[in-house]
């Protein structure tokens, strides 16, 4: 019996004997309410994984609370073919099926499908050779490669690709196809992983993969030929609600540094290859680039609304104090992922004293300005702190690179690898 976090049950099958083969791949099939496709799509994978499959490998049908006669066909089919076996869960939940399957699991390798195939089978060796040499942690296809080839609705490729936008934006997500129905994983790494996963039902993948990525966990994609089922029971816009609301609660962990992010990376073995090494700037330079826009804007809000009651210099070091507090959060958190509450102190006291610099920088503008040009009118000013600022920018990003020099974030164990591999380390 395999207890899973939210304590329902899932009951398994006697194990086998002690003549059998452990399987070096296990691939779950989740169902929930499947009798008439099940067994087309479990025969179709069973003769292509016994048609010269290199690995030894079994198929598990995760039966997740199914009201027909799913679990019965699973049993025929069990009974049937070599190499099935049938789990049992009294509650629904693709993420909870996954759960309790590859928990239960003696392979080295444990993979994921749909059960309407809509990938092509001939993916799955692409997919599971990178686990099994030891290369990559987990494997996902994608359907958002230009080296895909998919065949869906406009509405499904919208919703799709709005989603991973959203995945990008918010949590840095550095994959491209999060939902995809065709994933595989080490067995040890998913040990690893799947305490801290909270959610049991479609918003499983995303957050296993934002906590391997975090943990620095390298993720191998292949691109996939897709058919789309016209027959899908997904609630999209109840999906899309829970989704939401995972990305919000997985967001809000990783800010307030709730999750054993570095527990995690020394357990797997992802700590950094070479004390010191920067982060990625291209991706910095783009979130720093959005957090200076925001801040620009508040800053020029406040400047306008403090200059008629304060004066020039008294509302633009106001305004410019206000902005750069936040500022220094934002950049903590969003561009050069640090999380959690060790050295924040220190970290702001070192980006106001960046902030001095440019404050220097924005008050010598307008003394100058005042001096050479006395009433100028303040769309005048505006033009000359807005340059003033653009200069503070540059100086400031420099400034909070070499703050944040030595603190984690998943860019850097990305960097570090890509080092390695061009032979610079």
């Amino acid at each position: 019996m395999t207890t899973v976090p939210t304590r329902e049950t899932a009951t398994a099958p006697r194990p086998a004997g002690p003549t059998a083969i452990r399987p070096v791949l296990d691939v779950v099939i989740p169902v929930y309410n499947e009798e008439t496709d099940l067994g087309v799509c479990v025969r179709r994978l069973h003769a292509h994984l016994a048609a010269g499959f290199p690995f030894p490998a079994r198929i598990t049908i995760a039966d997740n609370a199914s009201t027909d006669a799913t679990l019965q066909v699973a049993r025929l089919l069990e009974r049937e073919l070599d190499d099935v076996r049938v789990v049992h869960l009294d509650a629904k939940g693709r993420g909870r099926a996954l759960r309790a399957a590859w928990e239960g699991s003696d392979a080295a390798v444990v993979a994921y499908m749909d059960v309407d195939l809509s990938t092509d089978l001939n993916a799955l060796l692409p997919l599971v050779a990178p686990l099994v040499s030891g290369h990559s942690d987990l494997a996902i296809g994608t359907r958002l490669s230009s080296a895909a080839r998919v065949v869906r609705g406009p509405k499904r490729e919208l919703i799709s690709r709005s989603y991973n936008l959203l995945l990008k934006t918010t949590l840095r997500a550095g994959f491209s196809d999060a939902q995809c129905g065709f994933k595989a994983i080490r067995a040890d790494v998913a040990r690893k992983l799947l305490p801290l996963v909270r959610d049991g039902e479609w918003f499983f993948d995303t957050e296993l993969l934002i906590l391997a990525e975090r943990a620095g966990l390298r993720i191998h994609e292949v691109p996939v030929d897709w058919i789309d089922d016209p027959d899908s029971r997904v609630d999209i816009l109840d999906t899309a609600r829970k989704d939401l609301r995972g990305i919000g609660r997985l967001t809000r962990a990783l800010t307030t540094g709730a999750l054993p992010l570095e527990e995690l990376r020394r357990s797997v073995g992802r700590e950094p290859l070479v004390p010191g090494v920067p982060l990625g700037m291209i991706g910095q330079l783009v979130r720093f680039a959005l957090v200076g826009v925001l801040s620009t804007l508040a800053y020029l809000l406040l400047y306008l609304a403090l200059q008629p009651i304060a004066g020039p210099q008294l509302a633009n070091f106001s305004a410019l104090l206000i902005t750069a507090v936040g500022n220094t959060a934002a950049n903590r958190a969003f561009t050069f992922g640090v999380r959690g509450s060790n050295g924040v102190v220190s970290h702001q006291f070192q980006g106001l004293a960046i902030f001095g610099v440019g404050l220097a920088l924005t008050s010598g503008s307008l003394f100058a300005l005042h001096h050479w040009a006395a009433g100028a009118p303040i769309q005048v000013e505006l033009f000359v702190l807005v340059a003033a600022n653009l200069l503070a920018t540059l100086i400031r990003f420099v400034g909070l690179r070499w703050v944040f020099r030595d603190s984690g974030g998943p860019e850097r164990f990305e960097a570090q690898e890509r080092l390695v591999k061009a032979g610079e380390l």
